[in-house]
């Protein structure tokens, strides 16, 4: 006869005794199941210890997260959190350099636990913290001159205790004084700097900026641009990653105003030829992280244009107008006329034939050609900028289609426009850096003028494709979604540089494209007659039923998720999956991704199907309508979804990637017997259902169809044949 369902077999240990063996019933309070275990090992005063888990984690067991008890599971018998950190708050206090650096050592493995945070928070811990630090600088330094390398460096522990404490959100950042943001931002500014305190500190003035407006002015006046340059040229990736954070979170909380003055700085510095040559080809791969932070850099880089594109220009302005002079001038080789130099008619009407030459929609005052906004002035700048540094190209396409009169003319002034506007919507420019996203493209980091010179390259590429399409003005629209394709089929394999990327479009004709499309519209077949549309009617809910197992099976084998944080330095992850009886989501957090899936039992926490409520996604989630960076991010809002349980509980997540998004939250509606809707979905409905259409239209008329598979043949006798590319 099984167990009953609120018993737990489990083995708990102590110190110098044998591990007891044990039941323990899930119904009886904590505090009681502890009493039996001290009484078993003699042991008094009960209320001073807790239950621990016996594994890398050693998080307290609570009345909270005790059903994540599972049968077979280790646990220790160990002092209470509460008492554990009045100890460590004595000890960390201590004299002896030694039992100070012992205890410090220990409070920063033991503030992972939420459990023991509280507790130590509550002793006003956090302040005893800033105070050592803001005190014990000079004590600290001696201390790492004498001190043996194996006990670690003690101002290393007193950040990481610090950094995993604030990290629970439990403590606001506009607690800290001016004397601990300088003493942070001091550590940032030495040249010589222990690695470890290096990190911690950029960690901490990151979330410092990210968390608190009043925060960031205080460290913007501690550190300069000139001070964190000299850690992105050495070659540790961890101190490149976390430097390119601080600027990031510097650039992204600075006001409007104060953007482009920081941008003026950056370039003064040469942060990108810094990056690019320290980083991007450095020998090291990039990983995911440092992948991201060059991701938010070039986003916020672009976003500067923001303020350009949505400008529109004012026709009455004489300096925006000469502009449009200036282009004229650099095409037609002519100079600006006097006002005496012919009669008003006969200028005007030089200046609007020119105009028309240029691809001006409005001939007479192509200045109401800007009013239009995206793209606004950006799209003149664009055109200024080609037309002066890539003189020879810019004259060549003006003069090549201003001679034409067979209405093959390509309109320059107007594809420029609608060109500059179409980058802006590939880039994202004005949009806010995802959270999840490691999209960098090298190429833009080996130019300082990089979106200008994007835009040379293709502008060139659009007046090559309007020939190839032998194009009129009536194909405009045509030719401009030729181009896009264009231009992100060449962004997908990451050029390295602007040549490759102009390289790639080179290969990317028009004939390619039509090829391309072609090869993808016969993989996509579709067979619109009624004998073909009923027996597709009569195969979808096999297939639909085929991709509800399939979802499940996702969950049954679970996805790491990374946890809601302010912080995105020393990532936090908890894993989710679904029961095989499809019962139950057991969940719980994990000390760093898994390589594989994550054990029923090492998950702490669990959620009865049956409790579920509803399932919401987007801005409808409760983490979404708190305040905060995440709030304003669109494609944070798009992974984001929440199971609502009981009555105003919820499990709130952020998935990985739009994949893992679409296949939970169709598990979920399906466990709830609702519609899966995902666009996942919808393709792979189409995908299975043309796929087997296809088999049941094969012409299989005197063709065997053998009852069992043919036989694996035999491994050959030697490999010799392989080539080996590397």
């Amino acid at each position: 006869m099984p167990p009953p369902a609120d018993i737990v077999k489990v083995a708990i240990e102590w110190p110098g005794a044998f591990p007891k063996l044990m039941e323990i019933d899930q119904k009886k309070p904590l505090s009681a199941i502890i009493k039996e275990v001290c009484d078993g090992w003699n042991l008094p005063n009960p209320e001073t210890f807790s239950l621990q888990n016996a594994d890398s984690t050693n998080f307290y067991i609570t009345e909270k997260n005790r059903n994540n008890i599972k049968n077979g599971s280790i646990l220790r018998l160990t002092t209470s959190a509460a008492q554990m950190a009045q100890q460590l708050h004595e000890r960390i206090q201590s004299s002896s350099m030694d039992m100070k650096l012992d205890a410090l050592k220990d409070l920063a493995n033991s503030s992972r636990d939420i459990t023991f945070a509280q507790e130590f928070i509550n002793l006003d811990g956090i302040s005893l913290l800033t105070q050592m630090v803001e005190s014990g600088t000079e004590r600290y330094q001696k201390l790492q001159k004498i001190m043996k390398p194996c006990f670690g460096d003690l101002l290393s522990f007193t950040l990481t205790a610090f950094v995993e404490l604030m990290d629970h959100g439990i403590v606001s950042w506009d607690t800290f004084s001016v004397a601990f943001i300088k003493k942070i931002a001091s550590y940032v500014c030495k040249s010589a700097m222990d690695t470890a305190v290096l990190q911690r500190s950029l960690a901490i003035l990151e979330s410092m900026v990210l968390n608190s407006q009043d925060l960031y002015q205080k460290v913007a006046q501690e550190i300069t641009i000139g001070q964190l340059i000299p850690h992105l040229q050495g070659t540790d990736q961890d101190i490149q990653t976390y430097t390119i954070a601080v600027i990031n979170a510097l650039f992204l909380k600075a006001p409007e105003e104060k953007r482009q003055e920081m941008a003026h700085i950056l370039a003064q510095k040469q942060l990108r030829s810094i990056i690019l040559s320290n980083v991007i080809r450095s020998n090291k791969p990039i990983n995911d992280e440092m992948a991201h932070q060059l991701y938010v850099l070039q986003v916020l880089t672009f976003n500067l244009l923001e303020d350009r594109m949505m400008t529109k220009m004012d026709p009455q302005d004489q300096a925006q107008r000469d502009i449009i002079f200036e282009l004229r001038r650099i095409a037609f080789d002519v100079e600006c006329e006097s006002n005496n130099s012919g009669s008003i008619e006969k200028r005007k009407s030089m200046y609007t034939r020119d105009y028309k030459k240029l691809g001006f929609i409005n001939h007479v005052n192509p200045a109401v050609d800007f009013t239009q906004i995206p793209p606004g002035m950006l799209a003149l700048d664009n055109m200024l900028y080609f037309a002066r540094h890539h003189q020879d190209a810019y004259i060549r396409i003006v003069l090549e289609n201003s001679s034409r009169e067979d209405k093959h003319e390509c309109p320059f002034g107007r594809s420029s426009i609608e060109l500059t506007k179409m980058l802006c919507e590939i880039l994202k420019v004005g949009e806010l850096p995802s959270e999840n996203c490691h999209d960098f493209h090298p190429m833009f980091f080996t130019h300082d003028r990089s979106f200008e010179e994007f835009f040379c390259i293709c502008i060139q590429l659009l007046n090559k494709t309007w020939k190839e399409m032998r194009a009129t003005s009536e194909d405009f629209n045509k030719v401009m979604q030729v181009v896009k394709e264009q231009i992100t089929r060449a962004l997908t394999i990451k050029p390295n540089s602007l040549d490759q990327f102009k390289s790639r479009l080179q290969n990317l004709s028009y004939t390619e494209i039509l090829k391309l499309r072609q090869s993808e519209r016969m993989n996509q077949e579709d067979f619109q007659s009624r004998p073909i549309l009923e027996l597709r009617e009569k195969i979808q809910p096999e297939i639909m039923e085929l991709i509800k197992q399939q979802r499940l099976n996702r969950l049954c084998e679970g996805t790491c998720f990374r946890k809601i944080s302010s912080r995105r330095r020393q990532d936090k992850f908890w894993y989710c999956r679904l029961s095989p009886n499809h019962k139950v989501l057991h969940y719980g957090d994990l000390e760093e991704s898994p390589q594989g899936e994550v054990p029923h039992d090492s998950l702490q926490d669990k959620l009865p199907v049956a409790d579920i409520k509803a399932v919401v996604t987007g801005k409808d989630c409760p983490h979404m309508k708190e305040k905060g960076a995440l709030k304003q991010n669109k494609e944070v809002l798009e992974l984001a979804f929440s199971v609502l349980y009981e009555s105003d509980e919820y499990l709130n997540f952020i998935a990985p990637d739009k994949h893992e998004y679409c296949v939970w939250t169709d598990g979920l509606n399906a466990l709830l017997g609702k519609e899966m809707t995902s666009e996942f979905t919808r393709s792979d409905m189409d995908t299975l259902l043309n796929m087997e259409m296809k088999l049941r239209l094969l012409d299989l008329e005197n063709i065997q169809i053998p009852e069992v598979p043919p036989p694996i043949p035999k491994e050959p006798s030697n490999y010799d044949f392989v080539y080996d590319c590397n």
